[in-house]
């Protein structure tokens, strides 16, 4: 049992380091959507959400 601490504190670490990751990445992703929220209720939109034009030629 000479070893059980170190790969014991390993996977500890490893498991507190990957969830950190995971909250950082869940609160920024709401942020971002609360951000993105407020902008398109601003009334700005995205380049990509630009609508075809269609003229008539009579």
């Amino acid at each position: 049992m000479g070893h059980l601490g170190y790969i014991a504190a390993a996977y500890g670490v490893s498991i507190v380091a990957i969830g950190g990751l995971a909250t950082w990445l869940l609160t920024d992703m709401a942020a971002r959507r609360r951000e993105l929220d407020r902008l398109h209720k601003a009334g700005y939109r995205r380049r990509s959400d630009k609508r075809e034009i269609v003229h008539e030629t009579e």
